[in-house]
């Protein structure tokens, strides 16, 4: 997948059959969910804030406008609660969350021993998470010395748990910040019937904290609780090699859906959460942001949302089996020549697949099998291999559909490619090559302004991404003499158009961040043309 795959999500969930609340206030069986129930304390008041938290039988608490709201409104902005490394996370610094370059050389924290990258890494200082929770204690247990006898997955499963114990600790060292993250839903009773993931928990967290690390004040409860509550709630957080996730107050409230009407990123120094709409929304409309990846089709987009946030996603683009007309998920029928493979009934993971122009029919474990199959083939291609790219959309184009996912991962690891690397640069690109990049973008952004229209991340990097190979093909048919005024005037609105809006999205961007940069050169672009 693209490198910037980010799962920054969560869900508050009540009722353990969790069915999904889809945009317009109703839930599947097209009863309303807006019922008025037990709201959090001087939630109705609001305090002057654009939202209102409401409360459902099915969803329990969740967010909705308090008034007309526009596309770009920032609705949320907190500090973490907590934060802490990934799960299964290489050994990072515990101050800044990047993982150590290989052969670089080891620095140990003075106090507890624990890896760090440098004695001045700005998150180790006296205010930061690492000297106000873990580290006395730390010491305190001598749990530095386990390093010396753990296997390198064990240590990795080691900074797992310091998530859990952070949050811990936080119940003596900060009670307030404590009894803010128990709101959060751990979702115990349903969490404890998945065996694996419970035995799991018990045996590298809650035995880990418990009685390798002696922290025996925490029951085993506790302790679970701790790890439903990341496992539901936290945000992948952090710009390029940062490996944590972290804990947000309100951010937790707001619903899932597969085509979301939010868009969020944290500050690269400070890893304040910032949420804004991405598109106007009335008073009373729910206030949505995604789990999942986009750009995935509904058979694993579903199963990553029960997997990871322990629900079946019901949404309007789950039940529809061609994803608002995008075709995502389909493939090729072998048997008539234009005949595409849907899914009978997307809400089932088990249902067969069925062509739509004849009888030809598959079972969905088929299906999945070919899937996973296909992603490991595509996983494993060089992330800045353009050939290995192509090739694979070359060799599955017969198989699969223009739009299907597997394909819009490659496009979309192209489309930022083409253009940024030696060999590929635009100056060293034939002219069929840059066309090739204008496709791409084009298809890619058909498809985003389906799943995330209106002022969303990636539907700003793609049109900052199209505007380079019109301009390139301007210049290219203007020397030629092939362009006439009318299509200079038609193609040079669209690049106005394209750097116009790609800087509008990501000027929202932190600054410092890939996406801000090119905000930036957005913004000098279109003073160039003016000049």
């Amino acid at each position: 997948m693209p490198a910037n795959f980010k799962k920054k999500k969560h869900r508050k969930h009540k009722n353990q059959n969790r069915q999904h609340v889809s945009s317009d206030g109703e839930d599947e069986t097209g009863e309303s969910t807006n019922k008025e129930g037990p709201p959090a304390p001087a939630t109705e008041e609001n305090n002057n804030k654009p939202y209102i938290v409401r409360y459902s039988d099915v969803w329990g608490r969740y967010l909705v406008a308090a008034r007309n709201l526009k596309a770009g409104e920032k609705i949320i902005q907190v500090e973490p609660l907590a934060m802490g490394p990934w799960a299964a996370s290489d050994p990072v610094c515990l101050g800044c969350y990047k993982r150590f370059e290989k052969g670089s050389k080891v620095i140990k924290c003075v106090g507890c021993g624990w890896r760090i990258c440098s004695p001045t890494c700005s998150g180790l200082t006296a205010g930061g998470a690492h000297k106000t929770l873990e580290c006395n204690p730390l010491k305190t247990h001598k749990v530095a010395q386990l390093f010396e006898t753990s296997s390198a997955e064990q240590i990795k499963l080691m900074y797992e748990a310091i998530f859990a114990l952070r949050c811990l600790l936080l119940k003596t060292t900060n009670p307030e910040r404590y009894a803010t993250l128990l709101e959060m839903e751990p979702l115990n009773e349903l969490r404890q019937k998945i065996s694996s993931l419970w035995k799991r928990n018990q045996e590298m967290i809650v035995r880990r904290i418990r009685d390798e690390w002696k922290f025996d004040e925490f029951s085993e409860g506790e302790i679970h609780s701790v790890c439903g509550i990341i496992e539901v709630n936290s945000f992948q957080i952090g710009q390029d090699d940062v490996h944590a996730r972290a804990l947000y107050p309100e951010a937790f409230y707001i619903m899932h859906d597969c085509t979301p009407n939010t868009t969020h990123t944290d500050d690269p120094k400070t890893h304040v959460l910032s949420i804004r709409l991405t598109n106007d929304l009335k008073a009373g409309d729910p206030i949505t942001l995604s789990y999942s990846y986009t750009l995935q089709g509904t058979l694993k987009r579903r199963q990553h949302l029960f997997e990871s946030k322990f629900f079946w996603c019901q949404c309007k683009r789950c039940s529809d089996p061609t994803e608002f007309s995008t075709n995502c998920s389909s493939l090729k029928c072998t048997k008539c020549p234009k005949g595409f493979i849907l899914t009978t009934n997307p809400l089932d993971q088990d249902a067969d697949w069925k062509c739509k122009s004849c009888a030809h029919t598959i079972p969905a474990k088929i299906i999945v099998q070919l899937l996973d199959r296909l992603f490991k083939e595509l996983d494993a291609i060089d992330g800045n291999s353009i050939d290995l790219y192509e090739q694979f959309n070359a060799k599955y184009q017969n198989v699969l559909h223009h739009n299907h996912y597997l394909l819009l991962s490659t496009k979309h690891s192209l489309c930022q490619l083409y253009g940024k690397i030696s060999g590929y640069l635009i100056s060293e690109m034939s002219l069929q090559q840059i066309k090739q990049k204008e496709k791409i973008c084009r298809d890619l952004l058909s498809v985003v302004d389906v799943y995330e229209p209106g002022l969303s991340r990636l539907r700003g990097v793609i049109m900052y991404e199209l505007h380079a190979p019109i301009m390139v093909q301007i210049k290219y048919q203007s020397e030629a003499g092939q362009m006439n005024a009318n299509q200079l005037k038609r193609m040079l609105t669209e690049v106005i158009h394209l750097l116009k809006h790609s800087s509008q999205i990501l000027s929202f961007e932190p600054p410092g961040s890939q996406e801000y940069e090119m905000a930036l050169a957005a913004r000098d672009a279109l003073q160039n043309m003016q000049a």
